[in-house]
């Protein structure tokens, strides 16, 4: 069911009241309520391969990884990325955090003019983020903004290793696109086959 008819405006607390019992999750910006699309099979790919990754380096470190079912709180508006990092997770708000050092969203067609820029520019003010990441799903192309590098993107491909300094973490391109299904994976894998001693 529905937390709010669209043109209503919405309190932060309503909107989390109404999120506990929701069917669908939405996101909310500017007192405004918007259902969650539903996500493909290489969309979950990207993000269960890198919330592995993270998951298994960051085992019993202060930091810790959240899938999709975390809201980020910027101001009053709350958002669902595919995949965050907490250092400093406040467990009085459990539904929430305000402070995630990485942000990942996995881009569709859908979501691409959000993701590039409501929440780029709603995530780049939150005081403790180093690092939002923007990952193709159709396309292996990943583009990385650093607070270090003011909020320049840089964009990573097949081959090619990212690194993470807010916790120190590197992770290969392959390692994000595995098992996810675009021609630019397949090309890759046909290549890398062709190379192969045999």
């Amino acid at each position: 069911m529905s937390i709010a008819k669209q043109n209503d405006i919405l309190s932060p607390a309503s909107y989390l009241q109404g999120e506990l019992t929701s069917t669908t999750k939405h996101e909310l910006i500017d007192g405004q309520v918007y259902a969650m699309a539903d996500a493909s099979a290489n969309h979950e790919r990207i993000a269960g391969n890198i919330y592995s990754e993270l998951r298994s380096h960051l085992k019993g470190a202060p930091c810790e990884p959240f899938g999709s079912d975390m809201k980020v709180r910027v101001r009053d508006n709350f958002y669902y990325p595919d995949v965050l990092v907490d250092c400093h997770f406040d467990e009085s708000e459990p539904y929430y955090t305000q402070s995630p050092v990485i942000i990942v969203e996995v881009l569709s067609r859908s979501t691409r003019k959000m993701d590039e820029k409501t929440k780029l520019i709603e995530y780049l003010n939150i005081p403790s983020l180093q690092e939002y990441v923007v990952i193709e799903q159709d396309v292996a192309d990943v583009t990385v903004y650093r607070k270090s590098d003011d909020w320049r993107s840089t964009h990573y491909f097949l081959g090619e290793e990212i690194h993470f300094d807010s916790i120190d973490f590197t992770i290969a391109v392959e390692d994000i696109y595995l098992r996810v299904q675009n021609e630019d994976v397949q090309a890759y894998l046909a290549e890398q086959k062709a190379v192969e001693p045999e």
